[in-house]
Parts: C-alpha cells; sequence; structure tokens
C-alpha cells in the first residue's frame, strides 16, 4: 500500500499493478482486450496516488481491481479480495456479479443525477468502467496517453 484515503465505508488503496495481478484476471470479466484494461489500470492507480482526492480515478481503480479479482490492503490489516466497487458484495467478481453490478451502477445513476455526495465522480467512475469493461462501450473511462512516436 502506498496512499489511502478514507470516507464513510470506503477505503481507497493505491497500489502497483504487478505480472502477477495481471495472470490472475478471469478472462470472462472484461469484454475489451486484456492489455488495454491493464493499461488502463495501471493508469488510475498512478493517477489515484497522485491525487487521492480524484474520487473519479479512484472508483475508476477499485472497479479495475474488482473485475481483476485482485487482492488489496484491508482495513483491518492484511489482505481481502477487492469488493464490488458500488454494491460492495464481498464475493469474486464472475460474469453474473458483473452484469448486477452495472445494473446498479446504472440505477444508482439515475437516482444520483448529480454523483454521491462526499464522493464526487465516485459513481460515474465504477459506471464509465464497468460500461467499457463490460458493456460493451467503445469509450475507455480515461483516455490512454499514446505511446505512439510519429
Amino acid at each position: 500500500m502506498r496512499s489511502q484515503l478514507s470516507v464513510c465505508w470506503v477505503t481507497i488503496n493505491c497500489m502497483e499493478v504487478t505480472a502477477g495481478h495481471v495472470e490472475n484476471i478471469p478472462r470472462g470479466n472484461m469484454r475489451v482486450p486484456r492489455s488495454e484494461f491493464v493499461a488502463l489500470w495501471r493508469l488510475v492507480e498512478h493517477l489515484a496516488e497522485a491525487n487521492p482526492a480524484d474520487w473519479y480515478a479512484a472508483g475508476v481503480a477499485a472497479t479495475c481491481e474488482w473485475l481483476a479479482r485482485s487482492s488489496v490492503p484491508s482495513i483491518l490489516g492484511g489482505w481481502e479480495l477487492a469488493r464490488a466497487p458500488l454494491t460492495r458484495r464481498t464475493g469474486m467478481a464472475h460474469e453474473e456479479l458483473i452484469a448486477a453490478e452495472l445494473v446498479a451502477a446504472e440505477v444508482a445513476a439515475i437516482r444520483n443525477s448529480g454523483g454521491i455526495e462526499g464522493r464526487p465522480g465516485w459513481l460515474e467512475g465504477i459506471l464509465a468502467t464497468l460500461q467499457w469493461a463490460w458493456g460493451g462501450s467503445a469509450r475507455p473511462p480515461l483516455e490512454q496517453p499514446s505511446t505512439s512516436t510519429g
């Protein structure tokens, strides 16, 4: 764990995305190329560490951690599997739970059209990530820096 931000029941832990994390991502947990998912995950972990008040980046990072079935630091010490970012379900992410989390995020966005008070951007980051990684949206939640040289 490198930095931490806590508000209410949410603890955001910024982490290093390792080759081990990447290898353990279940193929069925995303509908985008693994390389694009990992590039986004690494970017948002960096952004969340650089600016702990960026709830949008934190929401994207928490969603990536859950989709990847990553272990994250527990607030009680030790490690635990990442929870579903919005519903806080404790089960491992799998196709049915991911679909349910996307529906929950869509409903929450309708009910909370101005976002979640005290966590500006959190809900929007979760929804954008689920819509991209699972729901078929062509637009990633954040634009990736270009790696081309020409």
